[in-house]
């Protein structure tokens, strides 16, 4: 292993073990970063309109600043208390759907029978415990030293850094072993387009999905449409999980509510069916592009592995570490086509045909 090597790979381990020890602390610092990064074509568009780049970075901080205390006053507190209402009635919606599929279908529940028996269980646990839940999580919403924290770091960093990022692209440039530096800048630039036009397609992706899905759901008259139609659409940047959840917790909660009026149940499976036919053909291609070279499965994965070794930071730090690594796996297989392990010892370089 040469020098280099071995100094990357002990650079990649301080990072993962930093990412472990540090994750709680470090993410308003990798949300103020990542804020940054977005950002600074932006900061670009403004100074060419004439802005110094202070006054650019102040009109966006302050857009910013005004677009969150918009969603915090208009958004967030409906979802809130939609969300604890959902939590709160869950006992409730178990018992009766248990009473209602004994009512419907006398034969497939019996008195005495194991699938009556966990129902009731999972009724009773969840009378118990519900009112424990819904605090706890309304708890690790609003935990106020964290959310201040988060609230106050992020946009002081992100400001800074979009201040500085010039001389910071320029310092870490000036930093790359010169006989690797072009290489290295090509590297980044490829990066750089896979993680920019994934992440900024994908978000808006999210964005327009949460408002469709909570407004279907609402326009039928779904009992917590709102909440779930938003949380579908905010975690469809994990492929299928989105639609999977929404679609899941829709359906069930449209059967129960919707019995007897099949016309509604079937316009709540038509609200998903054609999410999936809206994200899949139209804004995903149109948005988010095929050429990102992020495949859904290998974005699924480093975000579920990231994610559970690291928390929600990690969640945030495995879209740019999957992009960066699929950039890399695409690097090295070329240069592995055009090596002598590839080519017949006869070919010279750059002559075998490739399929």
């Amino acid at each position: 292993m040469t020098d280099q090597a071995r100094y990357w790979s002990i650079a990649a381990l301080a990072f993962g073990a930093l990412l472990w020890v540090l994750n709680d602390v470090l993410l308003p610092f990798v949300a103020g970063a990542a804020m940054a990064y977005f950002l600074d074509p932006l900061t670009g568009r403004l100074m060419r309109l004439g802005l110094p780049r202070a006054a650019a970075v102040s009109v966006i901080l302050f857009g910013m600043i005004g677009a969150a205390v918009a969603v915090l006053v208009g958004v967030i507190p409906p979802l809130v208390a939609e969300g604890g209402r959902l939590i709160q009635t869950l006992p409730d919606l178990t018992e009766q759907a248990s009473e209602a599929i004994s009512d419907r279908f006398p034969g497939l529940l019996a008195e005495d029978g194991m699938l009556m028996q966990n129902l009731e269980g999972i009724g009773e646990a969840l009378r118990e415990r519900g009112m424990a839940i819904a605090e706890g999580a309304l708890g690790a919403v609003s935990g106020l030293i964290g959310v201040v924290m988060f609230i106050v770091i992020a946009p002081v960093v992100t400001f800074y850094l979009l201040l500085d990022w010039p001389r910071v692209v320029a310092r870490v440039d000036a930093l790359l072993p010169r006989d690797h530096a072009p290489v290295i800048r090509d590297l980044a630039r490829q990066m750089d387009r896979a993680l920019a036009g994934f992440v900024r397609g994908q978000l808006l992706v999210c964005l327009i999905l949460a408002v469709y899905y909570a407004t279907g759901l609402m326009v039928v008259g779904l009992q917590f449409g709102l909440v779930i139609g938003v949380v579908a659409g905010v975690i469809s940047f994990i492929p299928f999980v989105g639609a999977i959840i929404g679609g899941v917790m829709s359906i069930g909660l449209a059967l129960f509510q919707f019995w007897g009026e099949p016309v509604l149940i079937i316009a709540v499976v038509a609200v998903f069916a054609f999410g999936q036919f809206l994200e899949g053909n139209v804004l995903v291609p149109r948005l988010v592009g095929g050429s990102v070279g992020l495949h859904p499965v290998w974005l699924l994965f480093a975000v579920s592995a990231f994610g559970t070794l690291f928390g929600f930071t990690g969640m945030l730090v495995a879209v740019p570490v999957a992009a960066a690594v699929g950039v890399l796996v695409k690097f090295s297989v070329a240069r592995y086509m055009e090596s002598a392990l590839y080519r017949p010892s006869d070919d010279p370089p750059g002559g075998h045909e490739r399929d």
